[in-house]
């Protein structure tokens, strides 16, 4: 199936392992598995399913704000695995929701509703202390958006969440020093105070480019270093403090984006 949709043309396939992928303009953006929405096959996906799983028990509803939607991957993970739970997607592409659902429809009664604004424009009109987790996932041409990782926003992610509320933020980076991820780690950590991010050894150490999760709460975060070991592949759990090292937070004032990926990154 393809179709023009804002951001570009939108193609979903089905895979030989019976998921469907999603991609914009050739980019990968979703893979989703509408007979068993739990099962998470992107490996950042994955992680931030591990943060999802660390907050609550399974079947137990949680409120959760998704800033970035494409193929509602982690939206149906959330309902499969915690019916009744209350879910807001922030979108700027409405057509390619539109799309999404065509072709790949959400269950009945799902909770999740899809809001057609950016994240930056949207999170203004989520009420303040009613999110459990609030997910941030959302590129532009293969980007991270500068304004989605600023102080002033991370701030506004603070807003939204529940004293015991987590954040976990989408990232890439793999350029020397890693100075994109370790300016955004010290961003999050001045807003909401001590935290961890998750990646793949060799995407810290910087010999490879890959994503790189952020995790923080106003309180304590959810220990993660058992998930990490056993996922597929392991990713280590490393402190936001450790990462961000003597890095300054962001502001909007500067437009920091995140560092282009090497051609063919997103397309495998």
């Amino acid at each position: 199936m393809e179709r023009k949709v804002g951001s570009g043309t939108a193609t979903v396939e089905a895979e030989a392992d019976g998921t469907f992928v999603l991609r914009v303009d050739g980019s990968l953006q979703s893979q989703v598995d509408l007979a068993d929405p739990s099962r998470l096959g992107f490996e950042y996906v994955r992680r931030i399913g591990d943060v999802a799983d660390a907050l609550a028990p399974r079947r137990q509803p949680i409120s959760v704000l998704h800033i970035g939607g494409a193929g509602l991957t982690l939206p149906r993970y959330v309902a499969a695995t915690r019916p009744r739970s209350r879910q807001i997607v922030l979108e700027p592409d409405e057509d390619l929701t539109e799309f999404v659902r065509e072709v790949l429809p959400l269950p009945k009664r799902a909770g999740i509703k899809v809001r057609g604004t950016s994240g930056r424009a949207g999170i203004g009109a989520v009420y303040e202390d009613s999110a459990d987790l609030v997910i941030v996932d959302a590129f532009v041409r293969e980007a991270v958006p500068a304004n989605l990782v600023t102080t002033e926003f991370v701030a506004e992610c603070a807003r939204v969440l529940r004293p015991t509320g987590v954040l976990a933020h989408n990232l890439i980076d793999g350029s020397a020093g890693l100075g994109f991820v370790r300016r955004v780690a010290a961003t999050v950590r001045a807003v909401l105070g001590e935290g961890v991010v998750l990646a793949e050894r060799k995407v810290l150490r910087g010999k490879a480019f890959g994503n790189v999760v952020v995790v923080a709460s106003a309180q304590a975060v959810p220990d993660l270093t058992d998930a990490g070991r056993r996922a597929q592949p392991p990713y280590d759990v490393l402190s936001l403090a450790e990462l961000a090292g003597k890095a300054a937070p962001l502001t909007d004032a500067e437009g920091f984006a995140s560092p282009a990926a090497p051609s063919g990154t997103f397309r495998k």
